[in-house]
């Protein structure tokens, strides 16, 4: 299968690895990946912010970079999220009906990591081994807008070495939200002190999901507490052999 990589500002700008990893664990598995360098944001900040119009071009640049691509993959649930759900409906509220035609046919093709793994490719043994006792976080994005289910568990449940805890509470948000932490910083930080407690409750050694946003509030959190656990995200931990 050729698979085209959607990298997200976040893995491309802070968390390059993820986007490594996410490559070679599709090579691994036997999938050309391309990554098209004209990429750029999906708009999903803008969107989220209330600039919908100015989002537009941002957009249209996104469907033309993808135009090719037979199925995209993101290691982040919030980009899907933003490409399957918002992209045409803002395309039809502007009455560029070509765009919105564009955007809902790319976003059909679109998938987060472990939608692609196991729903399209159908596989949840990929091979990895990771010898560490993990917890999952489930992103809100993942969860509620685009409602993947038990399918990074399965993946992960099927990882050599790997002992998997639940986490209580475990769909509650970690309190980022993207412009939300900076908005409502003391709500924020109030939801992080609750999921922080929730993750030191388990043991675990790392604390893994699917989006690096999460990922980077739980860390700094981690890491400001003195707390030995650290962040680490699903695609790392497939990518992992011996």
């Amino acid at each position: 299968m050729r698979i085209t990589l959607m990298v997200t500002c976040l893995v491309d700008g802070l968390f390059p690895d993820v986007g490594r990893a996410t490559v070679r664990l599709l090579r691994r598995l036997g999938h050309d990946v391309e990554v098209p360098a004209e990429q750029t944001c999906c708009g999903q900040v803008q969107i989220n912010t209330g600039y919908g119009p100015s989002a537009l071009g941002v957009i249209r640049h996104h469907v033309a970079a993808f135009a090719g691509a037979d199925v995209v993959v993101a290691p982040s649930a919030s980009c899907v999220g933003s490409v399957r759900h918002q992209h045409a409906a803002l395309a039809r509220q502007a009455g560029d009906a070509s765009l919105a035609a564009e955007a809902g046919a790319l976003a059909a093709r679109t998938y987060e990591l472990s939608e692609l793994l196991v729903d399209v490719i159908e596989i949840t043994d990929v091979g990895a081994y990771y010898p560490r006792r993990v917890t999952w976080h489930p992103t809100c994005h993942s969860l509620r807008l685009l409602g993947v289910g038990d399918q990074p568990r399965r993946l992960l449940e099927a990882v050599e070495g790997l002992e998997l805890v639940d986490l209580p509470d475990a769909d509650h948000c970690c309190g980022f939200g993207g412009t939300f932490s900076l908005k409502n910083p003391a709500v924020s930080g109030a939801m992080l002190e609750d999921k922080l407690g929730r993750i030191a409750a388990t043991g675990a050694e790392r604390c893994a999901s699917g989006d690096a946003s999460c990922l980077m509030h739980i860390g700094g959190g981690l890491s400001r507490t003195g707390s030995t656990a650290r962040p680490v995200h699903l695609a790392e931990i497939l990518a992992s052999t011996r």
